[in-house]
């Protein structure tokens, strides 16, 4: 996955008024509380990323 593709989900899967992810109800019409595992994934790689880049700058 690229960082664009990161973005996106994180994007497009907001919490929605009653707590729920907007996009997985939108996507696959499922109530799922937010976080959901697409913005907890995404957002894993997307710390991971700015840790290897913070890293690679301090040696």
């Amino acid at each position: 996955m690229t960082s664009e593709q990161e973005q996106a989900i994180v994007a497009v899967h907001v919490r929605g008024l009653d707590g729920m992810c907007a996009g997985c109800r939108a996507w696959w019409a499922r109530l799922t509380p937010y976080p959901c595992w697409q913005v907890e994934w995404a957002t894993s790689r997307q710390a991971r990323a700015i840790t290897a880049r913070f890293l690679e700058g301090v040696r």
